[in-house]
């Protein structure tokens, strides 16, 4: 019997017919539908679990929203190699590429055989000050140092290996992966990367030099920021989104590839170039 863990975007009015079929389907199927507790509430299952369980306990994950929702079950599942099927519930996601109609065939190729998966890279993001390690976390996506609401620029020492990159005078940094090039980054001027190439973007926000550009390193290197201005707003550190971390002046936040990667399953009926051109709107006039 195959336990397939079941998260979704509970706020959105699409989330319950769904959720409620699929617990069905899945029954039907002699499968174990770990729904999440959150999700469980929602719908009036009694099929709920913590999320500690469900981490341990399944051999598939269901994500039914978009690609944030995504993105904050891959980090729970870090480290697990579990599969995840990403089903868009509105527009396509580039992580939630899998349609509502599509749910069901793609499913029965993950009981039965063995799915279409892309491995996705993570990064390993740790913050330390002085002696004291303060915060770590991993992420799909990307790490973002920005500051607080006033307008003034914030100084970020770079170092890649060791070695002095620059100090970025900016509203901040963002440094992602392949699969958050088509994020924060994409909006900051960033380049789009494919999903599956092994590398690490740095990406400035609002430069205060022009020729600050950003720059793609191996995905094998360590970089190293540490906040150097002076300042009395709060500068913060973002992680995938969702996770925010107070920075200090002299903190440092180091970033390196994650030893365990997002293990995402594909759909049969679209390539990734299909859903840039679907998502950004390519050849439209």
């Amino acid at each position: 019997m195959k336990k397939v863990a079941i998260f979704a975007k509970v706020h959105d009015p699409r989330c319950q017919g769904v959720a409620n079929e699929l617990i069905s389907w899945l029954q039907e199927r002699k499968c174990v539908p770990l729904v999440e507790s959150h999700l469980a509430r929602h719908i009036g299952s009694n099929l709920g679990f913590p999320d500690e369980e469900i981490r341990e306990e399944a051999a598939l994950v269901v994500v039914l929203g978009g690609d944030g929702t995504l993105i904050s079950v891959a980090r729970l599942f870090s480290g697990r190699q579990v599969p995840i099927v990403g089903v868009n519930l509105g527009s396509l996601g580039f992580l939630t590429e899998i349609t509502v109609d599509e749910l069901y065939p793609v499913l029965e190729g993950c009981l039965d055989t063995s799915p279409g998966i892309t491995e996705r890279m993570m990064l390993d993001v740790t913050v330390t000050r002085g002696e004291r390690e303060i915060a770590s976390c991993q992420v799909l996506n990307d790490a973002v140092i920005n500051k607080g609401a006033i307008a003034r620029i914030i100084d970020l020492e770079a170092r890649v290996d060791g070695l002095f990159l620059t100090t970025f005078k900016a509203d901040g940094l963002i440094i992602s992966t392949p699969t958050g090039s088509t994020g924060y980054s994409l909006s900051a001027g960033g380049p789009i990367v494919q999903p599956l190439m092994n590398c690490v973007l740095i990406t400035p926000i609002c430069p205060h030099t022009l020729t600050n550009r950003p720059i793609v390193i191996s995905d094998q290197a360590v970089v190293r920021i540490v906040v150097k201005s002076s300042f009395d707003e709060m500068v913060y550190l973002t992680l995938d989104g969702q996770v925010g971390v107070e920075l200090q002046e002299g903190d440092c936040i180091e970033v390196k590839r994650a030893e365990t990667t997002t293990a995402i399953v594909t759909s049969s009926q679209k390539d990734y170039f299909a859903v840039l051109r679907t998502k950004l709107k390519w050849g439209e006039r």
